[in-house]
């Protein structure tokens, strides 16, 4: 089923989040917007839920470009920290923390702990310039290693083993990862309300390309 726009712009200045969530939308028939061709928006996340700063991003990229905007908030929850670090993933070591900061950090925090259950959660919102918008979310069990492993994907990848993969996510080539991602689970279901709502190829929308 076609939907009714074909083109979208992401929202997030995170290069290697853009390339996956583009590969991703790629083969659901969606062309991403390349970066030469939007205005990028710095968005303050201070929602207390990766539900509110998905949708805060979107609705900024959608005004800014006049585009419909896909915006993505996730993170890693470590159950053992609570919930941690969870919306503050990107910056738990710190505003500038790079990902390799943020995995010694928790390392650091993990060390002598046992309970190392974790899961990736994901919150997609999509904004549309006719005041349309779409959520879903998706997430993926797993543990954290006691030492990283593997050299692909980012973010915490390398120290997060997905049990549906057994293997680490770092470890996994980018269409495995995508089969059971918390990302790829999220833009899923995105897919499946859009055709549920009928917004196929049919129906007119305002301000779409």
């Amino acid at each position: 089923m076609a939907l009714a726009f074909s083109k979208l712009v992401i929202a997030s200045n995170n290069a290697k989040k853009r390339a996956e969530i583009a590969a991703i939308l790629g083969g659901l028939g969606i062309e991403v917007a390349p970066i030469s061709e939007t205005v990028s928006v710095d968005v303050v996340e201070d929602g207390l839920t990766f539900a509110e700063n998905a949708k805060k991003k979107a609705d900024a990229f959608m005004r800014t470009n006049q585009l419909p905007a896909l915006a993505d908030d996730s993170g890693l929850c470590v159950d053992a920290l609570a919930g941690a670090p969870g919306i503050y993933s990107a910056r738990f070591a710190g505003e500038e923390a790079s990902d390799t900061d943020n995995n010694r950090k928790l390392l650091e925090v993990l060390q002598g702990n046992t309970k190392r259950s974790a899961r990736f959660v994901c919150a997609i919102h999509l904004a549309l310039p006719n005041g349309q918008q779409y959520a879903a979310e998706g997430s993926v069990e797993g543990h954290i290693l006691e030492t990283l492993d593997g050299d692909s994907g980012f973010g915490y990848d390398p120290l997060f083993f997905a049990q549906e993969l057994n293997k680490s996510f770092a470890q996994a080539s980018p269409e495995e990862k995508t089969t059971v991602s918390h990302r790829g689970h999220a833009l899923r279901q995105l897919k499946s309300q859009l055709e549920a709502s009928k917004l196929t190829s049919g129906t007119q929308l305002p301000n779409l390309e």
